[in-house]
């Protein structure tokens, strides 16, 4: 079993900056698949970054540009630095890492970006 906790959520006005981070309770993101996720109010949970298990890194058109996927496997940590936040960034946040058949999510963190 493998519990992640995110922290960095937040409110900020357009055009700041958060860094959110995702700590896994054990060494896991050398071999996984990690993401982040976002889920507005009555909309579905969709893909903002990923960075499969290869090292390729996609991102979400919304955010490209602006957000960046990075870990510390050191820490067990992986972050999102989000640049340049819209209010149309306003959501929950999730982290997500899949491995070996088995997906986990950790708890969400809120983002409130006022214009």
């Amino acid at each position: 079993q493998v519990r992640l906790m995110e922290s960095g959520g937040g409110s900020v006005q357009a055009g700041g900056s958060l860094r959110l981070s995702c700590t896994a309770s054990r060494s896991i993101f050398g071999i996984s698949a990690v993401g982040w996720f976002r889920q507005a109010p009555g909309k579905q949970r969709d893909m903002v970054a990923n960075r499969n298990r290869d090292g390729t890194i996609y991102y979400a058109d919304s955010v490209k540009g602006r957000f960046t996927i990075s870990r510390d496997n050191a820490e067990n940590t992986v972050y999102l630095q989000m640049n340049s936040l819209k209010p149309e960034d306003t959501a929950v946040y999730y982290c997500n890492v899949v491995t070996t058949g088995l997906t986990y999510w950790g708890q969400g963190t809120q983002v409130t970006v006022s214009s």
